[in-house]
């Protein structure tokens, strides 16, 4: 029984060697799946995008004055320079629309997303004098396409001057005069969206940005503002922030829902697979022992082989079938490769009503608890109790010492003699 045990724990230790090769080789390929073909899904769908409020400025001269030595004599010389004037947003109304369109690639789903921009802007001309105001909304990202650009201006549309940097106007303000500039634009973005009052702490007058998405999961970075009023909707979330007066150095952020991942999923499945192993090992030692089985250890090397080419099967298979689809495939190979040699080990009826069942909970339903994120641990939890105390009522009445008890030697017949 010893010997026996000793060779099932070793037959258990190589295939937990064999799964740890396994999840760090699909680690590796999910990481170099990303390093490659991140860039090729930015330089279709773009990058997170980051836009940024407008800015308003105009030019007033100022004159400096050093002192220049010319023929050994040194002189005063006063010089003229034009120095921007920022002048601050009196009022701004944002409508955002997230569209979030998943795309994968390889072994990674990215989260891509299409949003349409607009936005309603006022600046308050705050000197005595007429100047020529420029007008200027940077662009969220370089590595962005903008479709449909519009800059309307006091409600007349007009042609901005644009570069890789962003686009603006110029306009002839009268003393107090408002202007209101209305801008929008549709672009592509990835993984997150967010809207910056500007750089440091600033102070934000008459701020409303409404948002609506098309998904449900919605998620706020740390270190954003939380909308001050939300409404589901059918497809999604209607989301705003108002504000009055409002000093933060904070953005506002949606983090764009993933999807889950098959590389990261099968990989954390195959580093898990030795305690759905052990679970399945020592059910099956407690039944046989139980009810004088004869299970040898070359037929735990065979099931620990039906276990592995589940991983195995799983592992190649989400490269080309959905998640859900793959992991049905290889449940139903493995059960099957059990199933039909323990039949021919055992029996039908062991075969079926207890290994059949014990593979499916501790293989398929453990690994299975991994698609439900934050419950993993608790079910893995739950059923390692249950197991426990099934385990204890099989064999609380079990002499143990004499199931371990190495064979005696039997007494010589009487009057041998050397």
């Amino acid at each position: 029984m010893v010997k026996r045990l000793f060779a099932i724990c070793f037959i258990f230790l190589c295939t937990s060697v064999a799964w740890l090769i396994l999840g760090a080789t699909i680690t590796a390929r999910t990481s170099t799946s990303n390093d490659s073909l991140r860039g090729r899904v930015q330089s279709v769908w773009g990058v997170p995008q980051t836009q940024s409020a407008p800015t308003a400025a105009y030019s007033v001269p100022v004159a400096s004055s050093e002192q220049v030595e010319e023929n050994g004599k040194t002189r005063l010389v006063t010089r003229t320079a034009l120095a921007p004037v920022a002048v601050p947003l009196s009022a701004s109304d944002v409508h955002v629309k997230l569209d979030l369109d998943h795309r994968r690639k390889g072994l990674l789903w990215y989260s891509t997303y299409t949003v349409h921009f607009r936005g309603a802007y006022q600046f308050r001309n705050p000197d005595s004098k007429p100047h020529s105001m420029q007008l200027s909304l940077p662009f969220p990202a370089a590595q962005a396409i903008y479709d449909d650009l519009q800059f309307l201006v006091n409600g007349r549309p007009v042609k901005p001057v644009s570069n890789k940097d962003g686009a603006s106007v110029t306009v002839d303000l009268k003393p107090g005069e408002t202007v209101s500039l209305e801008t929008g634009y549709r672009s592509q973005g990835l993984e997150s969206w967010r809207y910056s009052f500007g750089q440091d702490v600033n102070a934000v007058q008459n701020f409303r940005l409404r948002m609506s998405t098309n998904f449900k999961e919605i998620d706020f970075p740390d270190n954003t503002l939380a909308p001050g009023s939300k409404r589901e909707t059918p497809s999604g979330w209607d989301l705003e922030w108002s504000y009055k007066n409002l000093v933060s150095g904070y953005q506002i952020a949606m983090a764009l829902p993933e999807k889950l991942q098959p590389g990261p999923l099968a990989s954390q499945i195959s580093f898990f697979a030795p305690v759905s192993l052990f679970f399945f090992f020592f059910l099956m030692f407690l039944i046989t022992t139980l009810r004088g089985i004869e299970l040898h250890p070359m037929n735990y090397f065979f099931l620990a082989g039906a276990f592995f080419g589940f991983h195995l099967l799983l592992a190649y298979l989400v490269d080309h079938i959905d998640i859900h689809m793959a992991f049905a495939a290889a449940s139903a190979v493995s059960v099957f490769l059990v199933v039909t040699y323990l039949r021919l080990a055992v029996g039908t009826q062991f075969a079926i009503r207890e290994a059949a069942a014990a593979q499916i909970v501790y293989l398929v339903l453990f690994s299975y608890a991994f698609f439900f994120k934050g419950f993993t641990g608790l079910a893995i939890t739950i059923g390692a109790i249950v197991t426990l105390f099934v385990a204890m009522q099989m064999t609380g009445r079990i002499a143990w010492s004499e199931k371990f008890k190495t064979p005696g030697i039997l007494p010589a017949p009487h009057g041998f003699q050397n």
